[in-house]
């Protein structure tokens, strides 16, 4: 395998290793990541309504996905943890489901990415824990990365 071709969370060997970003430069960055919950038009109803026994579905789904986005190197193996600075997570209700964005912001050597990936997951997982006493045909799907960045810090003099 070629040095360029080479996936940097494997050594010489093919054994897995943590990558080593302690000569890279710390940078602003940030990332975005999408989901979608599928859900019955009754469902998406009793959201609207405020209707779900377990309470507001939105607030316990948001907590949810800061805290997952607070643990991903627990989760994620070889992941670095990371200071974040801020992780949002809101909720699009559409007519067959709810969209999932979170964004994650830190300033370090390495990427949120994996961050806003975990925060979209555990709060879509946790609108399924709160909903499926109601609705046994609910899908998370189309998780995925929607955007990252990368800004160098400019010294203070």
């Amino acid at each position: 395998m070629s040095a360029s071709s080479r996936l940097s969370h494997l050594d010489d060997t093919g054994a897995a290793r943590m990558v080593d970003v302690g000569a890279k430069e710390i940078s602003r960055r940030e990332a975005t990541a999408t989901g979608f919950i599928r859900l019955q038009p009754s469902t998406l109803d009793l959201i609207r309504r405020d209707a779900v026994a377990k309470g507001d579905v939105y607030a316990v789904a948001r907590i949810a996905g800061i805290q997952a986005a607070k643990q991903t190197s627990t989760l994620i193996p070889l992941c670095h943890q990371l200071p974040l600075h801020s992780v949002a997570v809101d909720f699009s209700p559409e007519i067959d489901g709810i969209s999932v964005t979170a964004t994650a912001r830190t300033t370090s050597r390495t990427g949120v990415e994996m961050e806003a990936l975990t925060a979209v997951s555990v709060a879509a997982l946790t609108l399924y824990d709160m909903l499926k006493a109601v609705d046994s045909s609910m899908v998370i799907e189309d998780i995925r990365l929607m955007a990252k960045s990368k800004e160098p810090v400019i010294s203070q003099p």
